[in-house]
């Protein structure tokens, strides 16, 4: 399974690609592929290097916000980092 964090657009050039802020870490990504205007400060979603939708900022900052508790979780190890989904271990249902 694949987890799209919602990252900032922060910078737009002229050839369609997007410097994004993803939790604090910046890089750069295509808008190619998404049909609608993208701006300046609005929120995407993006899978290996692609842009794939905008997202709308409430949900982004939602989304972020259970990322970082899932991260804090993990720092004090309330989550082990080997867990998969929903803090179940790999293989049960």
């Amino acid at each position: 399974m694949c987890l799209s964090i919602p990252s900032k657009v922060v910078e737009i050039d002229e050839n369609n690609m997007a410097t994004v802020d993803t939790m604090g870490v910046r890089r750069q990504v295509t808008l190619d592929l998404i049909d609608e205007k993208v701006e300046v400060g609005e929120y995407i979603l993006i899978h290996v290097g692609y842009a794939m939708g905008k997202i709308s900022e409430a949900e982004a900052l939602e989304s972020l916000k259970i990322y970082e508790e899932i991260v804090q979780m993990m720092d004090a190890g309330d989550i082990d980092h080997d867990e998969g989904v929903m803090g179940r271990s790999h293989g049960s249902d």
